[in-house]
């Protein structure tokens, strides 16, 4: 009953003591943001930019994110850069890895934001896994592996001694524990809900984010989980039409849903959150208990590299 007392809690904030006036000048600082195209991805993107960071739309589609970078250019008199990137496909993940890293030297902050939520069921990501875990935890773990060498170099060198790695997860991750067995496609995977699969997806998320914290906390990377909040985005496109008319009268917009991972990618006080989890709006919240067991976190970081090492 907790859990479910929290989140609605979360679901009803009280007004944000962050805004996007007080992100800091980010001239210099080199930033990725998985999921750019659209919704809370590129509204954030927005916000870098109009702080003058460099900045990285990392998307499946590049005729989608040539509109948004055209769109942002419009808003914000700056120009973000491509980078195509299919969560969906461990190669296409390796691949963006590859391309970045032949363009940049440094990345200070890595914004794993991208997600799906409750696509048909029959839907599995291009390696087999179910379309949910394998985009939103595994092909994120995979690109952070890929890139964590040069997050740990540019934290070396960055004044504050920190790069960061903002997780989006949500505030169902507490409706849903991890089964292995339903990561990939079988029996006990048909038997969930999308829903449930959901839910799996984004507590592997809160999971993955911590066990990265206690993993490379003492290596200078700053690894925070946060729920961005109930936000109007295509996210919902796959929800029956009238339950997205009903959810639509209790959702914020794009701006709100930027705000805690804004916070937690940019604040100079933020620094010292590697490990905890954000709840709207940029405040620290409670988390699933079994989310946060070191013995989860291993088994399931032993597992997702398991998934990659022959990629």
């Amino acid at each position: 009953m907790g859990s479910h007392l929290s989140v609605l809690g979360q679901s009803f904030p009280p007004k944000p003591n962050f805004r996007v006036d007080d992100i800091p000048d980010l001239t210099g600082k080199v930033i990725i943001v998985t999921g750019a195209n659209t919704g809370i991805g590129k509204e954030t993107v927005k916000a870098l930019l109009a702080h003058n960071a460099k900045v990285y739309v990392a998307a499946r589609s590049e005729e989608k994110a040539d509109v948004a970078i055209k769109d942002l250019k419009g808003s914000t008199g700056k120009e973000a850069i491509f980078l195509k990137l299919d969560l969906g496909d461990l190669k296409s993940v390796k691949s963006a890895a590859e391309e970045y890293l032949s363009k940049e030297t440094k990345l200070d902050v890595l914004f794993n934001s991208a997600g799906v939520m409750f696509p048909p069921k029959d839907l599995l990501t291009n390696d087999g896994y179910d379309l949910q875990f394998g985009t939103n935890v595994l092909g994120h773990f995979y690109f952070t592996k890929l890139l964590l060498p040069t997050l740990i170099a540019t934290a070396k060198s960055a004044p504050d001694g920190k790069a960061r790695v903002i997780t989006t997860s949500s505030s169902a991750h507490v409706l849903s524990g991890l089964t292995f067995s339903t990561f990939k496609d079988g029996p006990a995977r048909k038997k969930l809900s999308t829903a449930d699969l959901y839910g799996q997806s984004k507590n592997g998320n809160v999971v993955q984010a911590l066990e990265l914290a206690r993993r490379y906390g003492s290596e200078g990377i700053v690894s925070i989980p946060l729920n961005p909040g109930n936000i109007k985005t295509d996210l919902a496109r796959h929800m029956p039409s009238f339950l997205r008319s009903i959810l639509n009268l209790f959702l914020y917009d794009v701006e709100h849903g930027a705000l805690t991972q804004l916070y937690a990618g940019t604040a100079p006080e933020a620094v010292e959150l590697n490990g905890k989890y954000l709840v709207p709006w940029a405040r620290l919240g409670p988390t699933r208990k079994d989310a946060r067991d070191p013995k989860i976190g291993e088994a399931l970081w032993e597992w997702l590299e398991e998934q990659v090492k022959d990629i």
